[in-house]
């Protein structure tokens, strides 16, 4: 592997977009979270397993995990995406695709920073209702629907990067 170019990405609207719903999606999850701390049980679901059932349970306090996780999750992917001449590549990365290569893999990052935002987001809702008595674990639909929230986006990318080789 040779040196990659190194290039200043400017972001489009869409980019632009992905950036604020993301950082949106995460301070709701800290407001959810906060807002509903003092009224949880002292303990709550902390695991649930494939079925969405939950199978394990500690103290209260450890619902703060789930955004300080997501936090710590966005907030390096963030940092990551502004080397993307770094990144693992399916395809060689030269000066002629190289630009489209670093927006196509700083985009699939910031749909996968915003996925992570939900994903934890809806984590933290459906363990909030569960520790409350409102709903039974996550239910059947979480696990897939989080495979399909994140590795649609991937595939898509991944082809889409193979395509770009031929431009």
């Amino acid at each position: 592997m040779g040196q990659r170019p190194k290039l200043k990405l400017e972001l489009t609207n869409a980019d632009k977009t992905l950036e604020i719903v993301g950082w949106l999606l995460l301070f709701a999850l800290w407001g959810l979270t906060v807002a509903n701390y003092q009224r949880l049980p002292d303990i709550i679901p902390t695991h649930f397993n494939g079925a969405g059932v939950a199978d394990g349970f500690g103290d209260k306090w450890m619902i703060l995990t789930l955004p300080l996780v997501a936090t710590v999750l966005f907030v390096g992917l963030t940092i990551l995406n502004r080397f993307p001449h770094i990144f693992n590549y399916p395809t060689e990365i030269t000066a002629d695709n190289a630009l489209r290569q670093y927006t196509n893999a700083t985009r699939l990052i910031r749909y996968l920073k915003v996925i992570t935002a939900v994903i934890f987001g809806l984590i933290a809702f459906q363990s909030i209702r569960h520790a409350n008595g409102q709903m039974e674990g996550l239910g059947i639909w979480f696990l897939p629907m989080t495979l399909g929230l994140i590795f649609i986006p991937l595939i898509y990318f991944v082809v889409k990067s193979f395509k770009a080789i031929k431009k």
